[in-house]
């Protein structure tokens, strides 16, 4: 039976910048081990939609750190291993190897998996974005025509992607628009009209009911009927948290694993985070679980400090960013409840920015190509929870922090 001080659960983003933090607070050798089902030790996520998978980047350029670095502080990486029961009472779990191991502090940082289409058969061209193979396995095939299934934050990278690989683009979006759970309209049409002008035709208001092909992807029937001929097919409709494995271990599961402020589960010293702990926001004063990779940075760094007496509860505004085609743009807050939003600049160009309001604090924010300053009160608005005269937000005349 193998014994470690901290056992990490998982070997994504979370396992990567943990380790990071613990070797900055004083890691020893031999006390630190990380359970991956992955083939690569830790790397960045965001690139498998984008520099990774247009070809841009390497698999080493996207490592969080080295392969070696990991052997130099004495951190053992068990890679291509699943864990199948974890048993809190004994502080052990078992994996796919048969291996017991015990710990003294146990991160769960499992993340999540794809949802999968509900149509029979899984034919040759048909691929799912969440690791570095389903990138790898993307950006090889010899397509000449795509169907990207999906019209959130994934799905308009992949397309992106494709469509500058010269491969023929159709993005098909169940909603109305592009991306409605946040977007507004007008962020909608501008990003519809952008993607139209560079070739990417967009069929919204509809979903694949049939893939057809023998053997390999020859086409994707639609719900109204029409069919589009295709070699290649990505479906990006959301994940769901992994938690099968805790069946019978007592730990609460809640869509996803429910934690408190300072990342602890319901069990004595098991703690979880990314893209599976479900945690009490205090800035917004509810529950959420994110699955971005600012959040499980952060939350990977927290739980190594909270372990090691810096007990402190976890803040943190919610944040995302996306690069499609020449554009990027970041992301903040929640605008769940937000009652009115303010644009800066002209939505109808590539730059501008969008402010949500809730009894006139700012609760979300959009910012694309706009002045730093709107880049940095974006966040300290949000968390500070700050008050805005709507009409000085509205006027590009006035410099942004006369709004507050």
């Amino acid at each position: 039976m193998s014994r470690t001080k901290y056992l990490i659960l998982g070997g994504g983003m979370v396992a990567g910048y943990a380790a990071k933090e613990l070797v900055e607070r004083g890691l020893k050798p031999g006390e630190l081990t990380i359970v991956s089902s992955d083939s690569a030790v830790p790397y960045e996520r965001p690139p498998l939609s984008k520099g990774f998978l247009a070809g841009k980047d390497s698999e080493s350029s996207i490592l969080i750190n080295p392969r070696d670095w990991y052997r130099e502080h004495g951190i053992e990486v068990k890679l291509e291993t699943r864990v199948e029961k974890v048993d809190p009472d004994a502080k052990t779990l078992r994996t796919s190897a048969g291996e017991p191991l015990t710990w003294e502090h146990l991160l769960i940082a499992s993340g999540a998996e794809p949802r999968r289409l509900d149509l029979p058969g899984h034919p040759r061209g048909l691929f799912y974005l969440r690791s570095m193979s389903d990138s790898q396995a993307i950006r090889s095939a010899a397509a000449k025509k795509a169907v990207v299934v999906g019209g959130g934050f994934i799905g308009m990278e992949v397309a992106s992607v494709l469509s500058q690989k010269n491969i023929e683009t159709t993005l098909v979006i169940r909603e109305d628009r592009a991306w409605s759970r946040v977007f507004t309209p007008e962020m909608s049409e501008f990003f519809e009209n952008y993607y139209s002008s560079r070739g990417v035709r967009l069929r919204k208001q509809a979903s694949p009911s049939a893939i057809a092909g023998q053997g390999s992807v020859a086409s994707v029937k639609l719900s109204d009927g029409e069919e589009i001929a295709c070699d290649l097919v990505v479906a990006g409709i959301g994940v769901t948290p992994v938690t099968d494995f805790l069946e019978g271990s007592g730990v609460r599961i809640q869509d996803g694993i429910v934690v408190n402020e300072f990342l602890e589960t319901n069990q004595p010293n098991i703690y979880a985070a990314g893209d599976v702990a479900n945690y009490p926001d205090g800035i917004f004063g509810k529950r959420r679980r994110v699955e971005h990779w600012d959040n499980a940075v952060s939350q990977g760094q927290h739980w190594a400090r909270v372990i090691t007496g810096d007990r402190q509860p976890f803040v943190h505004v919610p944040y995302f960013f996306s690069d499609v085609f020449d554009l990027s743009y970041e992301l903040w807050g929640d605008s769940a409840a937000a009652t009115e939003n303010i644009i800066r600049g002209d939505a109808h160009t590539s730059s501008f920015s969008v402010w949500w309001l809730k009894d006139s604090r700012v609760v979300s924010a959009f910012v694309m190509n706009r002045p730093d300053e709107e880049r940095q009160l974006a966040p300290a608005w949000i968390q500070s929870k700050a008050k805005v005269n709507p009409a000085r937000l509205a006027d590009p005349r006035r410099p942004l922090a006369e709004a507050a």
